[in-house]
């Protein structure tokens, strides 16, 4: 296989492509950068030398990766925004780079990303994640695997959202979202668990039951959170899937959602 270069693209020097990329028109990379084997660079694209993109990504028109962060504290040092092998990353996606020395944005792969997106500096995206027009996202959140998230989502710095869960359009996340979580919006809420999400990925019935009675403890028990979490670590102890919902709401810095 071959690298195919539009006429009108710019790359500079010392950048590194795989077998089989292509990089369409009016599209720059800058020195430094690397692409992975069969990834598509579309039209008018924006690739900074801090970016390492992986294998097979199909990136579209007008996508800026690992342009500086937006952030006051930059002070130009040496960061970058890393790509894995997969992604679908639509119109004028924006993944910026770090913002403090070795500071990285992450985003895994097999996610679909689509038109208007935002990753902020070190933001951290999983695998097999579904984004919706116009989720944006501010510095240092994390989302982790298997997440879907509606359009039109605005999600605060160093928010945590946990695997599994599905975030409906035009929520405006403040707070960590726990793993298996359907959350609504307008107001934003927790409305359960994510019960078709968990049947489409081969979740048993009896771990989706197991879920469902944690969520209704915390939810709906009307107890003090401490209180509903002992329960749970009473009645469902040794269930892996429990044992990482703990684990997560134990850990959150932001705390979790609690409406």
């Amino acid at each position: 296989m071959t690298v195919e270069i539009h006429q009108t693209a710019v790359v500079e020097s010392e950048v590194e492509l795989g077998d089989g990329v292509v990089v369409g028109p009016h599209s720059f990379i800058q020195s430094g950068a690397i692409i992975g084997e069969g990834t598509e660079v579309g039209s008018s694209v924006w690739i900074s030398g801090f970016a390492r993109i992986g294998k097979a990504n199909k990136i579209f028109h007008g996508a800026s990766i690992g342009a500086p962060p937006q952030d006051l504290k930059f002070g130009g040092e040496i960061t970058s925004a890393e790509i894995g092998d997969n992604n679908t990353i639509r119109e004028f996606v924006t993944i910026n780079r770090g913002t403090s020395a070795t500071g990285r944005t992450i985003v895994g792969s097999n996610n679909l990303i689509m038109a208007y997106v935002h990753v902020a500096h070190d933001c951290k995206v999983g695998n097999n994640i579904v984004m919706a027009n116009a989720v944006n996202m501010a510095g240092h959140v994390t989302i982790e695997d298997f997440v879907v998230l509606g359009g039109l989502l605005p999600i605060h710095q160093f928010c945590r959202i946990g695997s599994h869960s599905m975030v409906g359009t035009g929520a405006r996340i403040v707070q960590d979202i726990p793993p298996f979580a359907l959350v609504g919006a307008d107001p934003t809420r927790i409305a359960g668990i994510n019960k078709i999400g968990l049947h489409r990925r081969k979740f048993s019935e009896e771990t989706i039951r197991a879920l469902n009675a944690c969520f209704r403890l915390i939810y709906y028990s009307k107890l003090p959170l401490s209180r509903a979490l002992d329960e749970i670590k009473a009645k469902f102890s040794g269930v892996a899937e429990v044992e990482y919902l703990l684990d997560f709401i134990e850990k959150s810095d932001r705390r979790i959602l609690l409406k």
